[in-house]
């Protein structure tokens, strides 16, 4: 993982993984959980040439033959580099590894702001469903979303900033919707834009709760229907600032229409 800057993107970088055994490190502040219990979770597997698939981003399955994720994962990468590992707790063992046909971003995405940060993995072989894999509720246009509402994220990141060790179990953690003037108005401070297409979620203020490195594209779920895609955040789990994630009722004909 790349060292911490003000702005991180919630991805694990393979130049600094480090070959070590896996502790049971992943979301901030959260507890271990079983893919039964969020069976549209996806583990996003990661190759360079001459190394092994390893979990650097997390997903949202959408059907049989498409997962939801986060664009800036896939910058300057092919589909050959990824897999997708359904119906598994642990990250990299487990459950039923899928091959990628194709990977489409957003046409809007832009890099350097993060602002439509979805992306859309299209699997060589049909996901077949089950109880830990299942396609998830994703939200529609209209979704209504207020202010403080309790929500869930979910993934393999590591659970305290500026950890480099790769995940194994699933993890869990209950945030809140923080208010877009506030947050807009807290990262505007430090010269970052958020937009209409982005959605704070955190602790406001007490900070301990959020996702991290290696949770990116991973799921952000209000009463079981997806309404974030994890992308990033100044650090993690800080007081001051939320994590940020793309807003997927924004985004939702376009996930429509691509999957």
């Amino acid at each position: 993982m790349m060292k911490k800057k003000a702005f991180n993107k919630r991805y694990l970088r393979f130049s600094h993984i480090v070959q070590a055994k896996p502790r049971d490190e992943r979301i901030v502040g959260g507890t271990v959980t079983t893919i039964e219990q969020w069976p549209m979770g996806v583990a996003m597997l990661q190759s360079l040439v001459g190394l092994a698939h390893m979990q650097t981003c997390g997903g949202s399955i959408l059907n049989n033959r498409s997962v939801l994720s986060a664009a800036h994962c896939f910058v300057r990468t092919r589909p050959i580099q990824w897999r997708m590992r359904v119906a598994s707790t642990r990250s990299n063992s487990g459950g039923i590894v899928h091959d990628t046909e194709r990977i489409i971003s957003h046409p809007s995405f832009v890099s350097r702001t993060a602002d439509s940060d979805v992306a859309i993995l299209r699997t060589t072989t049909r996901i077949v469903f089950s109880n830990s894999a299942r396609a998830g509720a994703i939200a529609g246009a209209n979704y209504n979303l207020p202010d403080n509402s309790v929500v869930w994220a979910i993934g393999w990141g590591v659970t305290s900033e500026g950890s480099i060790l790769p995940p194994e179990r699933l993890r869990q953690v209950q945030v809140w919707t923080v208010n877009q003037a506030i947050c807009a108005q807290r990262y505007g401070a430090r010269g970052r834009t958020i937009t209409a297409n982005m959605l704070c979620s955190g602790w406001l203020d007490v900070g301990g709760r959020d996702q991290c490195q290696g949770d990116s594209g991973g799921p952000l779920l209000h009463n079981n229907v997806v309404v974030g895609v994890c992308s990033f955040g100044n650090g993690c789990a800080r007081a001051r600032y939320p994590g940020v994630n793309a807003r997927v009722s924004r985004f939702a004909t376009w996930i429509t229409a691509n999957s």
